[in-house]
């Protein structure tokens, strides 16, 4: 079967999981038959999908006829027959439950067409063993959508023992169809990569809780203040579920073994009916309120380290089982629970030395069995990390961004965080300016393109995730506005021209940074602001300084004074924007720009910005470096080109000579 061979869509299942996979489908164009046992679930399920629709046209996501056309799109239905009889694509969302999924197979295959293929929305559970109910495991895998699935963009696609590839790759085309980014799990294990990683990683929480190793405020503190990660480890598990973790642990402690076994605390919640938010209270209190009151000060190497330890053993277990290589685990971690970094970078980074070291010494004093180390682990340790160690062709290896050179004496810096709206980070400081020195080094590069990767977001600010540790020591503040500074005025003061193309958000810090291109070529749907003063802040990158050379003090202090969104016309109007151009010819527009800008004379166009960047405070002293350079220019080979190239109607070819 053939991507172009779906038409209709069955998504058995009208809970969470099953309205907002039935929505997906619907919105990328199939007819959907959701299902489900009583017409009451079906109801409430369409109801909800009604609900989320008209919710995204109001927030212009997609306009109220698409979002009526694909509620037309949905059928809500009872019977089994009716739902799958003329299904292509069979999606099963029901109850995360062995026994309660075979029975709808068993149900299911009597009713599907013979070319129809199964997948199971299952989190944990084994794809071979429910495939084992049907008569066709070559047609069935696992479709693993995250909740909420109409905003996650990760969907895991599991291989069971007899899967077919022609499946998989089916499967994975149809999830990029509905606009999600599919991730290869190439062996069927429980947790599959991302709750692989984040279920250990709370239950060694919990066990560090329960030992008396630590609370749970330094747990949670040094989560999300020291690692950086989206939530603090208890804040997440009440989020998740508390049920939900432990009964994913049960799973893979009945069959990976003792690695595995739920702590004591984790149990005890769960008998306690605290199950976290969804009751009220888990390992928080939610009757009144948040409740979620993590210090930013409390943090703990012990923790850490533990924690990091941990994760770097499911790494190995993952990489060396051959259930993923370590770039879908990182991409699958970074799509599926908001890490900043995936977690095979994280731990590389920390050093796999030191982790195999935290995991033996603690084997050794606890003989606990989730601390035995992988023989994978050891292995990659003596290797330096699970990466390969190796740099691009200049010895330069990125992480944040990518240099390429798409030709014509263009370097081009994308700005490589999609999963995190290309926000800035201090690590992509540090490689944005390795980047510039680079391309200011290179003689074959004369001009440089500045865009962000994806279609989202130019870049949406500051990674204040990342950076929140920082936020509580003003030192460290003003050292974090002094480095984001330097960067971006490094980039406006080299010699070259450069230009950012702008395609989606261009906020906060992500707006400093276009601030100091010297053209700027945007997309109709782009949007820009400075809101750093609805949380308190002020632009901290150049922005209360470079802004106002641009579009006038008047109009900066509009910007920065209201926090609000501007879009690309208006800030065309405003100056900002040199060019506003259709969504999909960004990309050729400002290689474009820069390619024509690349030919320029590169020692007038360096003159002109030095000069430029001299009389901003001083016209006296602008207008002098303007006189020395004007004449410096008169001795110049490129000079003699283009006056020869003027006189003969021809392109001139300037060396920089």
């Amino acid at each position: 079967m053939e991507l172009d061979d779906i038409n209709t869509v069955a998504v058995l299942g009208a809970g969470n999981m099953g309205h907002g996979i039935a929505e997906v489908a619907a919105m990328a164009g199939y007819d959907v038959n959701m299902r489900d046992i009583k017409e009451e679930f079906v109801q409430n399920g369409y109801e909800q999908i009604e609900w989320s629709l008209n919710k995204l046209a109001e927030n212009d996501q997609l306009s109220q006829e698409e979002a009526d056309a694909a509620l037309e799109r949905v059928t809500p239905l009872v019977d089994m027959e009716e739902a799958v009889g003329n299904a292509d694509f069979v999606i099963e969302a029901v109850p995360e439950q062995m026994e309660i999924k075979k029975d709808v197979y068993g149900e299911l295959e009597e009713h599907a067409a013979d070319d129809a293929v199964f997948a199971t929305n299952t989190s944990s559970l084994s794809i071979t063993e429910l495939a084992e109910v049907t008569e066709r495991p070559e047609q069935f895998c696992g479709m693993h959508f995250f909740n909420p699935p109409v905003r996650m963009q990760l969907v895991e696609v599991i291989a069971g023992a007899e899967t077919a590839e022609e499946t998989l790759e089916l499967t994975a085309e149809l999830a990029e169809d509905m606009g999600k980014t599919p991730v290869r799990v190439h062996k069927d294990s429980p947790g599959f990569i991302v709750n692989r990683i984040l279920v250990p990683l709370m239950n060694e929480a919990c066990w560090l809780v329960s030992e008396d190793e630590a609370t749970i405020a330094e747990v949670d503190s040094t989560t999300k203040y020291d690692m950086g990660l989206p939530m603090g480890s208890f804040e997440l598990g009440d989020q998740v579920g508390n049920d939900i973790s432990y009964h994913v642990l049960e799973y893979m402690h009945e069959v990976l073994g003792d690695a595995y076994e739920p702590a004591p605390l984790l149990e005890e919640k769960v008998e306690n009916e605290e199950l976290g938010k969804k009751t009220g209270k888990g390992f928080y209190d939610y009757e009144d309120g948040d409740g979620v009151d993590i210090p930013t000060d409390e943090q703990s190497e012990l923790v850490k380290e533990r924690l990091l330890a941990s994760m770097a053993n499911e790494v190995a277990k993952l990489i060396g089982g051959d259930v993923a290589p370590p770039e879908s685990i990182d991409e699958a971690v970074q799509l599926g629970a908001g890490f900043p970094d995936g977690p095979v970078k994280l731990v590389d980074d920390y050093g796999l030395a030191e982790l195999h070291e935290v995991l033996e010494e603690a084997y050794e004093e606890t003989g606990a069995a989730r601390y035995e180390p992988a023989e994978f682990l050891a292995e990659r340790a003596d290797e330096g990390g699970f990466y390969e160690q190796t740099g691009d062709e200049n010895g330069v290896d990125f992480d944040t961004i990518r240099v390429e050179y798409p030709g014509d004496m263009v370097g081009h810096v994308v700005l490589d965080r999609p999963h995190r709206m290309n926000t800035v980070s201090a690590e992509l400081l540090e490689e944005l300016s390795t980047a510039i020195d680079r391309l200011e080094d290179d003689d074959e590069v004369r001009a440089i393109l500045l865009t962000g990767a994806g279609e989202k977001a130019f870049s949406a600010g500051a990674d204040v995730q990342s950076m929140a540790g920082s936020g509580a020591d003003p030192l460290e503040g003003q050292e974090l506005s002094r480095k984001g500074q330097a960067t971006f005025g490094k980039l406006e003061a080299c010699d070259m021209p450069v230009v950012a193309g702008i395609d989606g958000f261009c906020l906060g810090g992500g707006m400093e940074l276009a601030t100091c291109a010297d053209l700027r070529v945007a997309s109709d749907r782009s949007e820009f602001g400075q809101p750093e003063l609805n949380l308190g802040l002020i632009p901290g990158w150049g922005g209360t300084q470079r802004l106002k050379h641009i579009v006038g003090e008047g109009r900066a202090k509009e910007i920065i004074f209201t926090a609000e969104r501007f879009d690309a016309e208006t800030m065309a109007d405003y100056g900002f924007v040199n060019d506003v151009v259709d969504n999909d010819e960004l990309e050729e527009r400002a290689l474009e720009l820069a390619t024509d800008l690349a030919g320029g004379p590169p020692i007038a166009q360096k003159f002109t910005k030095r000069a430029m960047l001299a009389g901003r405070d001083d016209t006296d002293a602008g207008l002098e470096y303007e006189a020395s350079a004007f004449g410096h220019l008169m001795a110049t080979d490129d000079l003699m080109e283009g006056i020869t190239a003027f006189m003969g109607d021809s392109e001139p070819e300037f060396e920089g000579k």
